[in-house]
């Protein structure tokens, strides 16, 4: 294939077998990471058909690491990293400590560096974000005591590997170089040149990014184009990381991690995280599948011993360390278990310490496929230890009392004759408001952690989570509601759940957000009695505006008609008519 277009080729065929792969992993009830990463082995040049260019997957391998380290910055939370930090804090590191010094083991067991072990034990240590989060809101965890102790654990977490993004250059020297006899002087400095850099850089962001950042996006968002604002959120996350390496040499990650974490903070952090999803998610995926090209699949075969280890560490080992630390602390049983269940993956960050172990000569290759297969095994694997807490906690609930719901999980929504109003967004909280004025019960659906806390905040019923999830729609009660009103601009998300609510409650009444006629259309065969369309209702509120002033109240009681520049007089459409659905 023509050098001239390795790129599209990447892109094209990465794009499309992790659709197909990754569809496949959903439907098996999988996380669709099993599905990217396969992706990635097929395209890889480790098995036949279609091999990707393996000098051009590494540079798309950069280029996700930065806008998913800018993502993990933009939903960085410390207040719910600080209402758990009792425990999330010590027992992070512990856990951390303790897979690490496992990891190291097995590497010195194989005959492996200090260095290669300390890399290895690291990316064994960390969970997944995407996987541990999607298994605690499928089992309605996230706002529990439970979840929120594992969230902020993961937040402890991801703290920790940017730290060791930064560190590791100048560790893994000193430990070569004490492995060779070398003098420490020389590494010694190199790491007070390094913790020097990151301390110039952090100093630049805090002092000058925090105020420039949110000015120029201010700016741009003034512009009211969205393509320009969203053109500007990843110009910052793309500039600030590669400048960080240009001119302070730290990593990508560190500065758009920076970037992520100080635009979080102003007042245009969620349209940021909202506009450049698509384009973190797109290249999230070439991330994974890139990861995947490096996999050798031989390695299960040649080395079952060695990958049935490194499976052990990150399901079991790991996971029993998790769960006596937090026994340790006094929690209950049910809280550890499910602490030690979310950690009994590894993901992301994994992947990204072994590209660094690998590009700083320290992790042999065997290295990362073990690393890779322990990743693969485990996430697959995470559902069934997930399904065993399920069967634990659900017989442990009947022994206790009679099947009454454990008290850790949120108590069922008392209500009925409500309205379910999906989405809390600029749309949604001004809609809650003006439905609240008129005495309307409400319960509100919105998966934004932040927006969950905006809307509880202001005194409404909220359920947390994806409302195309069944368990999210159960608590919202559709089959006692009189209404539903969906405030999403996601169009194919709002008509599978519009045809599950119709099914759940016949005489609901259902409205949805539209913004084209083909979504209007779309919208009422999945089971819409109606479907607004936001252009045409703003157009008919400013004609009304346009013909309550001075100059035009005179016409209102006359026909309305409007006269072409060619000539002749046309009637307009009456503005009620017109925006019926």
């Amino acid at each position: 294939m023509p050098h001239d277009i390795s790129l599209i080729s990447i892109l094209c065929v990465g794009f499309v077998l992790a659709f197909v792969l990754g569809l496949a992993a959903q439907r098996l009830r999988m996380s669709p990471i099993v599905g990217y990463l396969l992706a990635g082995i097929i395209a890889g040049p480790f098995t036949p058909g279609f091999v990707a260019d393996q000098e051009l997957a590494p540079q798309v391998a950069e280029l996700g690491v930065i806008l998913l380290m800018f993502g993990v910055g933009l939903h960085f939370s410390l207040r719910e990293l600080m209402s758990v930090r009792a425990i999330a804090l010590p027992g992070a590191v512990v856990q951390i400590a303790v897979a690490t010094a496992m990891g190291w083991g097995l590497a010195r067991l194989l005959g492996w560096s200090h260095a290669a072990g300390l890399v290895f034990g690291l990316a064994l240590s960390v969970a997944s974000t995407v996987v541990l989060l999607r298994a605690l809101e499928e089992r309605r965890l996230l706002d529990t005591v439970r979840g929120h102790i594992a969230v902020g654990w993961l937040i402890v977490e991801d703290l920790a590997m940017v730290l060791a993004l930064v560190l590791l250059p100048p560790v893994a020297a000193a430990l070569e170089g004490t492995a060779s006899g070398l003098g420490g002087t020389g590494v010694g400095i190199s790491l007070l040149v390094t913790l020097g850099k990151v301390g110039a850089f952090i100093a630049v962001m805090l002092l000058v990014g925090r105020r420039v950042m949110p000015w120029v996006l201010g700016r741009v968002a003034g512009t009211g184009s969205r393509e320009l604002f969203t053109l500007c959120v990843l110009a910052v996350a793309m500039g600030v990381a590669f400048g960080a390496s240009e001119f302070f040499g730290v990593s990508f990650a560190l500065g758009a991690f920076f970037a992520g974490m100080l635009l979080n903070e102003s007042e245009f952090g969620h349209k940021a995280a909202n506009d450049s999803l698509p384009m973190r998610d797109a290249f999230a995926v070439l991330f994974f599948v890139s990861v995947g090209m490096l996999f050798d699949p031989r390695i299960v075969v040649e080395q079952p011993l060695e990958v049935l280890a490194t499976f052990l560490i990150i399901v079991v080992g790991k996971s029993l360390a998790a769960w006596g630390i937090v026994r340790a602390f006094g929690k209950p049983n049910s809280t550890a278990l499910t602490i030690s269940a979310s950690l009994a993956q590894i993901g992301e960050f994994s992947f990204i310490l072994a590209g660094l172990g690998l590009t700083l000569g320290v992790l042999p290759p065997g290295g990362q496929d073990l690393i890779l297969a322990g990743a693969l095994l485990s996430i697959m694997c995470n559902p069934l230890v997930f399904a065993l807490l399920d069967r634990w906690q659900a017989r442990e609930d009947a022994r206790a009392a009679a099947l009454a719901p454990s008290p850790e999980l949120p108590p069922p929504l008392v209500i009925a004759d409500h309205a379910i109003l999906v989405g809390f967004g600029r749309v949604g909280s001004h809609l809650a408001g003006l439905l609240r004025e008129r005495g309307v019960p409400l319960v509100i659906v919105e998966e934004d952690g932040e927006l969950v806390a905006r809307s509880r905040d202001a005194g409404f019923l909220t359920v947390r989570g994806n409302v195309a999830a069944e368990a999210v729609l159960a608590e919202a009660r559709p089959e006692l509601a009189k209404m539903a009103i969906f405030a999403i601009p996601h169009v194919l998300e709002a008509g599978e759940t519009i045809a599950r609510m119709r099914q759940a409650n016949p005489a609901l009444s259902i409205l949805a957000r539209a913004h084209s006629e083909g979504e209007v259309r779309h919208l009422l065969e999945r089971g819409a009695d109606a479907a607004v369309l936001a252009e045409r209702e703003l157009a008919y509120s400013l004609s009304e505006m346009v013909m309550a002033t001075p100059p035009f109240r005179a016409l209102r009681d006359q026909p309305r008609v409007i006269a072409p520049a060619t000539g002749g007089a046309k009637p307009v459409p009456d503005p009620d008519t017109a925006s019926a659905a």
